[in-house]
């Protein structure tokens, strides 16, 4: 018997030997670009969630306290106005101020607005410079006054109590009176001694009326960090007066 010519046979023939099979060479690469791939549609999953549905929103300032404070991120219900509903006076809501409470922002760089808008929608970056939240305390057609002889907001004549507000503020140092254009919003911050809202508004164009179709949507949950997870006061009750 020719043992040579049998082992030569075998090493061409035999499966066992792994021999003329194609080899990667990095192995395990397989599994990095399903992982990768899956990685990809999560993140296009959660920026369609984000754009659409529910977008986390980091608080930047003082100007919510106690309810929201700095560093928390709230869930911005996108979904709240979509279907005829409208905010009501007591929502929490994030609206984008560009025309009302800042100037029309400049074109800057396309790719930077982009990518920090899609870390913005994702929680992972503070919000756009005209992005802001407050809380509704007039709608379309009301009659705002501050204040009354108890140092009471009147919406339409009726105080409004504010259990909200921040210790040790008032409910305004500023006083006024408006009638809110009907479409528009007349919003102020939680922690009236630390906020810049429709009251600093008032002299300029627009008054200080947010128009209702800027509004990004009702901030519902407080997701992070999780010792403060729970829903907003009065962004689904609607504390306070309604119309």
């Amino acid at each position: 018997m020719d043992t040579e010519a049998e082992l030569t046979q075998r090493g061409h023939s035999s499966p066992e030997q792994g021999e003329g099979r194609p080899r990667s060479a990095f192995p395990g690469s397989g599994s990095w670009r399903r992982a990768g791939l899956i990685g990809v549609l999560c993140a296009v999953f959660l920026l369609l969630l984000a754009n659409f549905v529910v977008q986390p929103f980091q608080i930047p300032s003082r100007s919510m306290e106690p309810t929201l404070q700095v560093g928390d991120r709230v869930l911005v219900n996108k979904l709240a106005y979509r279907f005829g509903a409208e905010p009501r006076r007591g929502d929490v809501v994030v609206f984008d101020g560009a025309g009302s409470f800042v100037r029309e922002p400049a074109g800057g760089n396309p790719v930077g607005d982009a990518v920090h808008g899609a870390l913005s929608a994702l929680g992972l970056a503070e919000p756009s410079d005209t992005d802001f939240v407050k809380r509704v305390v007039g709608v379309g057609g009301d009659d705002v006054v501050c204040c009354d002889q108890g140092g009471r907001i009147q919406v339409n004549g009726v105080p409004v109590e504010e259990p909200y507000l921040y210790a040790g503020d008032s409910p305004s140092k500023v006083p006024f009176r408006i009638v809110v254009p009907l479409g528009t919003l007349w919003v102020m911050g939680d922690h009236r001694s630390q906020s810049r809202d429709s009251r600093d508004h008032l002299g300029e164009p627009g008054g200080g009326m947010v128009p209702v179709e800027k509004v990004i949507g009702r901030a519902d949950w407080i997701g992070w960090p999780v010792t403060r997870w729970g829903a907003v006061p009065g962004a689904r009750t609607g504390d306070g007066p309604h119309g």
